[in-house]
């Protein structure tokens, strides 16, 4: 299966946001914005799916910090797929950036 570049957007909220900022920078190609308690992400990352990229992105995050959350959202393809840390929360068209570039 072939990598397709996906459009990321989370919240990502933890009891020590702090240790979790240079990770995120090392795995997201664009912007981590700290916020109260957590960050702001938007950036690109390159995989499968976007339940794998979910999935990676938060356990590379929670063996920094175990109590990290994330709310997600990845765009390829024309479709949005939404996560609340690792459960899906559906899929709808992408509004906006429909080539997830």
């Amino acid at each position: 299966m072939t990598d397709k570049a996906f459009h990321l957007v989370a919240e990502v909220s933890s009891e020590r946001p702090e240790a979790l900022g240079k990770l995120l920078e090392e795995l997201i190609d664009g912007t981590v914005e700290a916020r109260s308690g957590g960050f702001h992400v938007d950036g690109r990352m390159r995989g499968a799916d976007a339940r794998g990229l979910n999935r990676f992105l938060l356990s590379a995050l929670r063996r920094v910090e175990k109590r990290t959350r994330i709310r997600s959202e990845w765009t390829s393809d024309g479709e949005t797929y939404k996560f609340f840390d690792y459960v899906p929360k559906g899929v709808k068209p992408a509004s906006g950036d429909p080539e997830g570039s």
